[in-house]
């Protein structure tokens, strides 16, 4: 079937990125990523400009020789939109622009980032945090944007919001703002309750994260049997995912996928998605998915890890997972630790994950010894299915059976019976 995505143009673009301090392997591989990106967004990289700086300059990005090889290339090669690799401030955009004479859309790597999250939101909260995320990244960006979005009319960063909304005043911005915030705030409220009603339940709760098509969807799909969207794609995932996981030894806890982390991921949308953050935020586990066969797999972590502590969710236990070991070429040293290697779509690895994660979930949990009497039988039912039951033992001498097992901290199972 064919998507409103594919259906769109293909729009010529030039990638532009100044190096200051990065290394050029950094460098590189951020460039590669921002066509990875505009690829997703639909557009057609035909072109490169790049420039050695010790800081970028302060009106026009580039330096004055490069913007005119720029101004030559967009006229050369027929360029319908420049995309800078780093953010732009409203001035250089503006100046940008003017030097371009307008014939084509400037935008930066935060808009592209911005635009590629408003294709993929599919639920009505996911549209919302992603249309407050562009108005706000817009909003002091509009006296240079007007002619911008008006003059091409649609494409790559003007998706979500619209031209027309970007082009009224900013008052009634605000005030589109102050409404989405007040129907985002009403979602989180409904949220919020699911999640406390998780917790008093003594629901065990864990979490996928992972840098941007890591494979968090696949190993959701593997260990729930859940259909949700899978494909080699960057932000493949954007609405949170909460499905029940039925571990091996009968019980039952959840598993809450996420949208991807990139380098560089807009603070606005962080702002914006705390919400849905917040989902994994109350975790008792986190499952850290790396792609094992990623070029720049060392940068994917630094980045996941330091938006973890941004988000303050640094001191949760952890399991780093690094996946796709089927693609990796190389000889492959792990170097964060607990860690398992596997290959999601491998029946053996996910067998030996769950092991893993039942192993780890005993170290968080508290552990019990409780009498059944023989007759009550819907009670040995629910203690398989809300806490990890160790051992199962029918004592004919008590006619009771004496289970051993680990149950989550403050459960209503750890102040039964606990005779030794």
């Amino acid at each position: 079937m064919e998507t409103k995505e594919t259906a769109e143009t293909v729009e010529r673009v030039i990638l532009v990125g100044v190096q200051t301090n990065e290394t050029n392997q950094d460098f590189q591989y951020s460039l590669k990523e921002l066509a990875q990106l505009t690829e997703t967004a639909n557009g057609e990289v035909v072109g490169e400009l790049t420039q050695k700086r010790d800081r970028a300059d302060s009106r026009t990005f580039l330096g004055k020789g490069k913007m005119e090889e720029l101004v030559s290339l967009v006229d050369e090669l027929e360029v319908d939109t420049v995309i800078f690799n780093q953010g732009l401030t409203p001035g250089q955009t503006k100046n940008i622009q003017k030097i371009l004479l307008d014939e084509v859309k400037v935008i930066d790597r935060i808009q592209l980032i911005l635009d590629i999250f408003a294709m993929r939101a599919k639920s009505r909260e996911g549209k919302l945090q992603v249309e407050l995320a562009q108005l706000q990244y817009l909003m002091p960006r509009l006296a240079g944007q007007g002619v911008n979005l008006s003059r091409l009319g649609g494409g790559i960063g003007t998706r979500g919001p619209g031209e027309t909304k970007l082009e009224t005043d900013r008052r009634h911005i605000r005030d589109q703002i102050t409404d989405i915030k007040r129907d985002l705030a009403e979602t989180e409220k409904h949220r919020s309750r699911a999640r406390e009603q998780r917790k008093e339940s003594g629901t065990f709760q864990i979490g996928l994260m992972g840098y941007t098509n890591a494979g968090k969807s696949t190993l959701l799909n593997k260990l729930t049997q859940a259909d949700t969207y899978e494909e080699n794609q960057l932000f493949a995932t954007l609405d949170p995912l909460t499905r029940k996981l039925l571990l091996p030894s009968g019980m039952m806890v959840t598993l809450t996928d996420t949208v991807g982390f990139i380098q560089d991921l807009p603070t606005q949308l962080i702002e914006s998605f705390k919400s849905t953050l917040e989902e994994t935020k109350n975790v008792d586990l986190l499952l850290h998915v790396v792609d094992a066969s990623a070029e720049n797999m060392a940068g994917h972590e630094k980045t996941v890890i330091q938006l973890l502590k941004e988000l303050g969710m640094e001191t949760i236990p952890m399991i780093t997972i690094y996946n796709k070991k089927d693609l990796v070429e190389d000889s492959f040293y792990p170097s964060l630790f607990p860690n398992m290697v596997i290959s999601a779509n491998d029946p053996g690895d996910i067998e030996l994950l769950l092991s893993e994660i039942m192993s780890k979930m005993k170290e968080l949990m508290v552990p019990y010894r409780i009498e059944i009497e023989v007759t009550q039988g819907e009670k040995l039912v629910r203690l398989k299915r809300e806490t990890l039951v160790d051992s199962e033992e029918y004592d004919e001498e008590k006619n009771v059976y004496v289970v051993k097992g680990y149950a989550k901290a403050g459960s209503k199972w750890n102040g039964e019976n606990q005779t030794s």
